[in-house]
């Protein structure tokens, strides 16, 4: 194997990618360094090291779809292109009945996963949504059920007026199998003052999660990146994250989320880079070393960014989608219609130069 470290003229960037050779894990000021000093050549080679060693070549996807219940939503966060009031004509509210048609949609097709977040609403609490979901579990037994973001789960769970544990069991006992990394943004209080103010705090999102793991629902994990937040901010949210990690071992992926500006009020902050995008891959990817999988939710940022993200950390291309969701296609998204063959996924990450891989919701293989 080449030294890369021989090409390396930075002192400090030469210990940090000593340590990333050796596996050792590197600290949050050497991560802050990373995105502070790091080209993207290098962080593309640390990254692809970190990558190859825990995933080898392979790159995962599935076959899912999406329900989203409602955008009426209790907040309004300032980055949020998804929320209406009622009686806004681009507002939805779906019921029971069909939520249900779209999983029927499904019912001939090898889908595995049915993934459930929407808006916060006012009048809905854990028992509504619960008898959902026993009522998709009656109707597909096998199918995934990965659903609300602790933002989501904060609010039905305090409305039924149960206790966050209590609320996760009867949600697990109605048929939740796993919760989505949504709703995290960004940890640093401060913040989250600016941007989501009346939201859950982090710490309650944290709070959520490791309950969840402790009664055995696994989740995915985010953070919302690209706009008022610095480097330190989002070194400050992945250390969080690992150190939940580390005593729970219950996040099975951490989704990097970019933010978009179309349709709400921080649009005057712009977007940041592409090559910002691949630098944010790579340093969570090199830092986040006790969860497994990175992945790029390509109909955030498109299909040529997520193939190119899989050359700097990220392993997962997420699913099939099949046109299912809106919150990023009202924000201004890369893709405005979210939906790929298994054959168009398998060739995008066979063009990238790695292996595809169907998985479940779980990482086993298919």
């Amino acid at each position: 194997m080449i030294n890369i470290t021989s090409y390396i003229e930075d002192i400090d960037l030469k210990k940090i990618a000593e340590k990333i050779q050796k596996n050792v894990r590197i600290s949050p000021s050497e991560g802050l360094l990373l995105f502070d000093k790091a080209e993207l050549p290098l962080l593309g080679i640390l990254s692809g090291l970190t990558r190859r060693r825990i995933n080898g070549n392979f790159a995962f996807y599935n076959r899912n779809f999406h329900i989203e219940p409602t955008n009426k939503c209790v907040y309004n966060c300032r980055f949020c292109s998804y929320h209406k009031p009622s009686g806004d004509p681009e507002s939805w509210e779906y019921s029971h009945e069909q939520m249900l048609d779209i999983v029927k949609r499904f019912d001939n097709k090898d889908v595995t996963e049915v993934h459930i977040v929407g808006g916060v609403h006012p009048s809905h609490d854990l028992f509504y949504y619960g008898e959902l979901l026993r009522k998709i579990k009656q109707h597909r037994p096998s199918l995934h059920i990965k659903a609300f973001s602790a933002i989501e789960l904060d609010y039905m769970i305090s409305k039924a007026g149960l206790t966050i544990e209590e609320g996760l069991s009867q949600l697990k006992d109605y048929g939740l199998d796993s919760i989505p990394g949504g709703g995290a943004e960004i940890f640093s209080e401060e913040l989250r003052k600016n941007i989501c103010d009346e939201k859950s705090s982090s710490e309650m999102w944290l709070t959520i999660h490791e309950t969840s793991h402790r009664l055995g629902i696994p989740s995915n994990a985010t953070i919302l990146y690209g706009h008022i937040e610095t480097f330190a901010d989002r070194i400050d949210h992945m250390e969080r994250l690992r150190t939940l990690q580390d005593r729970t071992g219950g996040f099975n992926a951490f989704i990097p989320l970019k933010y978009k500006k179309e349709n709400n009020s921080m649009a005057y902050l712009g977007e940041v880079s592409i090559v910002e995008d691949l630098r944010n891959y790579a340093v969570s990817r090199i830092f986040l070393d006790n969860i497994s999988h990175i992945k790029a939710y390509w109909p955030m940022i498109g299909k040529e960014t997520a193939q190119l993200s899989l050359s700097f950390g990220a392993d997962d291309l997420d699913g099939t989608i099949d046109d299912t969701t809106r919150i990023y296609s009202m924000a201004g998204a890369e893709e405005k219609n979210p939906s790929m063959t298994t054959d168009e996924i398998r060739s995008l990450i066979s063009e990238a130069g790695f292996e595809p891989v169907e998985r479940d919701s779980l990482y086993n293989r298919i």
